[in-house]
């Protein structure tokens, strides 16, 4: 998984994911060690319009991630694209 990778969350990633969720992935955390095929990634969690809602720590497994879309080729990402992050109330 790269950074800006849109994937879609569901009970095949982890059973916490009882209803599905959407992300758009920050990294992966590589350095944390985990079971094979499992890995934790930081990602905002997206709302119904497509924004960033919250910014988590996932932990997944690799085969259950579904990749709905790749980000940017480069290291910096689109000109100009930025993030909105709304707060939890």
């Amino acid at each position: 998984m790269r950074a800006g990778d849109l994937i879609r969350l569901s009970r095949a990633a982890s059973p916490q994911f009882v209803r599905p969720i959407t992300v758009r992935v920050i990294r992966e955390l590589t350095d944390r060690h985990t079971y094979h095929g499992w890995t934790w990634i930081e990602a905002y969690e997206l709302g119904s319009d497509g924004s960033a809602h919250v910014k988590r720590e996932l932990f997944v497994i690799r085969e259950g991630v579904d990749l709905l879309a790749s980000g940017p080729t480069s290291q910096s990402g689109r000109p100009g694209s930025t993030v909105k992050v709304r707060q939890p109330r």
